[in-house]
């Protein structure tokens, strides 16, 4: 059993920092309240009200190695994740790569243990989509020019924040030369491009190339692309800094060992390899990662000299 999990902190500042956040707030106990529980807030990029069940073989392999029992927030807010970790609300959350920068600058204690990997011994990453339709006229960037486009939150690394740089690098102001809308998910900003309700957008590789036509939402050859980013190294899972040292490295471990599809099934996490979700986006399992890696995001920022480099929205 791992020792007491954190020190006390003011449930008052917390509750304010979240309720802030108006509806993507998170409704969590403080951390006086809930000692011996572990927090694991993620968001969905898709509209979805079973996150956790993606989560569910995870979180029983957690409980079992940390001795804690593990509350799992469904999350609609990045900034709302990353003032809960602040506040000591969140002791465990799955950020983008933008908001684990945002989240290690505002609060240096931070720390990434582990990103989504296909398979043994892969790497990380995917990237950013530039979206349109079929017969649109836009074959390019450059193309997005007084058009209508859709992104997907302003802390958002594959919706928004290469995207903002792709679009500057084309020669685009996203201040003055477009109508910016931001859907929210990505498979909102898909499918308003491809309803017609944005001109363009953007979105990450997975949703247009796979989960969307896999939920049957978007058929084949209904969306064009006309972009693709650089590979962005993949959404880490952090770990808050006020996590005991001892249970933060039982939790990297947990992460970087065990919390993949051999595992899982073979330690009766999973009742076969077909059915053994290891989070929203499909994979095999998890690879470690280091704050390194991001700097590939932090130089994007530098391009873009975006507002929401420097600050929450």
């Amino acid at each position: 059993m791992i020792p007491p999990l954190r020190l006390a902190a003011s449930a008052c500042a917390a509750l304010l920092a979240l309720t802030a956040c108006g509806e993507s707030a998170l409704d969590t106990p403080a951390p006086a309240e809930r000692a011996g529980t572990l927090v694991f807030a993620s968001i969905p990029s898709e509209e979805s009200t079973s996150l956790r069940q993606s989560y569910e073989p995870i979180i029983a392999m957690l409980e079992q190695e940390t001795g804690a029992t593990i509350e799992f927030q469904n999350a609609t807010d990045y900034a709302a994740v990353i003032e809960g970790m602040r506040a000591g609300q969140i002791d465990i959350a799955l950020l983008g790569p933008f908001s684990y920068v945002l989240a290690k600058r505002q609060d240096p204690g931070i720390t990434p243990v582990a990103a989504v990997v296909d398979g043994p011994g892969d790497q990380p990453g995917y990237r950013s989509y530039a979206i349109t339709t079929p017969g649109s006229g836009i074959t390019d960037l450059a193309g997005f020019a007084g058009r209508t486009v859709c992104f997907v939150d302003p802390n958002s690394t594959s919706g928004y924040l290469y995207p903002t740089a792709g679009l500057i690098e084309a020669g685009v102001d996203p201040a003055a030369d477009i109508t910016p809308v931001f859907a929210g998910g990505h498979d909102a900003s898909a499918l308003a491009v491809a309803g017609g309700q944005c001109e363009a957008g953007f979105a990450h590789d997975g949703m247009v190339d796979s989960q969307l036509v896999e939920s049957g939402q978007l058929q084949p050859g209904q969306l064009t692309v006309v972009w693709r980013s650089e590979m962005i190294v993949g959404s880490p899972i952090t770990v808050a800094s006020d996590v005991d040292p001892q249970l933060r490295q039982v939790i990297a471990d947990a992460f970087a060992q065990k919390a993949n599809v051999d595992y899982l099934t073979g330690n009766g996490f999973c009742a076969s390899a077909a059915e053994c979700p290891v989070g929203e986006d499909s994979g095999w399992g998890y690879a470690p990662v280091d704050d390194a890696l991001y700097d590939g995001v932090r130089r994007v920022c530098e391009v873009t000299e975006a507002e929401s480099c420097t600050s929450l929205s």
